[in-house]
C-alpha cells in the first residue's frame, strides 16, 4: 500500500474493525512495524492513545471510541470526492484504463471455468501498463475488512450494509441435475419428495452441509426437503464434477453448470419447478473502490454470465 496522508485514517479504523493491528497491517499490506509505528504517529498528533493493548486482544479506548466516527467521515469525504472526480473524467470521455494491483476472491468453481479468463480478457484489452491481477478462489466467505483482498465476488445477496454490490447475475437461480448416466441407473425424480432415496452430492456451507434443498412448485407454493448423500465437499466445483461423473444428483448454481447442461453432460431436473434464487455479485467496501474501470469490468462480466445462462433459456 502507498503511505501518504491518509494511510493514519485507513490504518487506524482498519484496525478498530478487525479488532487487530496484525489483520489491519496485512489488509492494507504494511509490514507489522510500519503499521506499529503509523498509529503511535497519530497517536502522538491527536495527543490521545487510540488503543489498549495487550498479547491477547486489542481494543479502542474511550477516546478512540470518539475518534472513529470522525474518522470514518473525514475518509469518506475525501474517497467520495477523488470517487467523483473520477466519475467526471470518466464522463468527459478520459477513461482511465484498469490500474494498480486488483486483488479479487472468487467462488470456486465459476471462478475457475470462467470468471478468471473473463477477467484476464478484460485486462488484456483495458488494463493499463503494471497491472497487478490477485485472484484467490475459494467458496469460503471472505471478510472484505480483515482479509487481504479488495473486492469479492459471491452468490447471494450482499451480508453486511457497509458492502458496495453490483448485480453480475441478479436472475440466477440453482438447478438440479444429474448426468445421464445416472438418470439411467436411478431413474429421474419428479418431485422435490422423490429425492429421499437418492445419492445427493451436498457442499458445505459455513460450517455444515447444504442439506436442505428449497424449490417453488408450478403452482408457486415453496417446497423444501432435507436431502442425503454420501459425498460432502467445500468446494463447488467438485460437487459439479461428481454430479458430471455419474456419482449423484446435484443442486447447483445455473451458472455453474450451464455449459454442462448446454453440452449434454448433465440434465436438468424437475421441469416446472424453479430453484432457488442464487444471484451473483461483485462486491466491494465503499463506493470509493468502484472505479470507472471497475465498474466496466462488472458490466463486461454481467455481459458474460447472461450469454452464458442464454446457453439454457428457462423452458428449453
Amino acid at each position: 500500500m502507498k503511505m501518504d496522508r491518509l494511510a493514519p485514517l485507513q490504518l487506524f479504523i482498519a484496525a478498530a474493525d478487525a479488532g487487530s493491528f496484525s489483520a489491519a497491517a496485512r489488509r492494507l499490506d504494511l509490514g507489522p512495524v510500519q503499521a506499529s509505528a503509523t498509529i503511535a504517529r497519530l497517536e502522538r498528533e491527536l495527543g490521545a492513545r487510540l488503543f489498549e493493548r495487550s498479547t491477547r486482544r486489542l481494543r479502542l479506548t474511550e477516546a478512540g471510541e470518539q475518534w472513529l466516527p470522525h474518522a470514518r467521515q473525514l475518509l469518506t469525504v475525501w474517497e467520495d470526492g477523488q470517487a467523483a472526480l473520477r466519475d467526471a473524467a470518466d464522463a468527459a470521455g478520459e477513461a482511465r484504463p484498469l490500474s494498480g494491483r486488483l486483488r479479487v476472491s472468487l467462488p470456486s468453481d465459476i471462478g475457475r471455468q470462467h470468471l478468471w479468463r473473463w477477467i484476464e480478457d478484460f485486462a488484456a484489452a483495458e488494463a493499463g501498463p503494471g497491472v497487478q491481477l490477485e485472484l484467490r478462489i475459494s467458496d469460503r466467505l471472505t471478510d472484505l475488512v480483515q482479509d487481504p483482498v479488495d473486492y469479492a465476488v459471491r452468490y447471494g445477496e450482499p451480508p453486511d450494509s457497509s458492502l458496495v454490490a453490483l448485480p453480475l447475475a441478479p436472475g440466477n437461480r440453482r438447478v438440479l441435475c444429474a448426468s445421464p448416466a445416472y438418470l439411467a441407473r436411478h431413474g429421474h425424480p419428479q418431485a422435490p419428495a422423490d429425492l429421499d432415496g437418492h445419492d445427493c452430492l451436498r457442499w458445505v456451507q459455513g460450517d455444515s452441509p447444504h442439506g436442505r434443498w428449497r424449490f417453488t412448485s408450478p403452482q408457486g407454493e415453496a417446497r423444501a426437503i432435507e436431502v442425503t448423500g454420501r459425498r460432502i465437499a467445500d468446494d463447488g466445483g467438485l460437487v459439479r464434477e461428481w454430479a458430471v461423473a455419474g456419482l449423484g444428483i446435484a443442486y447447483k448454481s445455473g451458472l455453474d453448470v450451464a455449459a454442462d447442461l448446454a453440452a449434454g453432460r448433465l440434465v436438468a431436473l424437475l421441469p416446472g419447478w424453479v430453484g432457488e434464487p442464487a444471484p451473483l455479485h461483485w462486491m466491494a467496501v465503499g463506493r470509493h473502490r468502484l472505479t470507472p474501470a471497475l465498474r466496466r469490468l462488472a458490466g463486461t462480466l454481467r455481459m458474460r454470465c447472461e450469454r452464458l445462462l442464454a446457453l439454457n433459456p428457462p423452458g428449453a
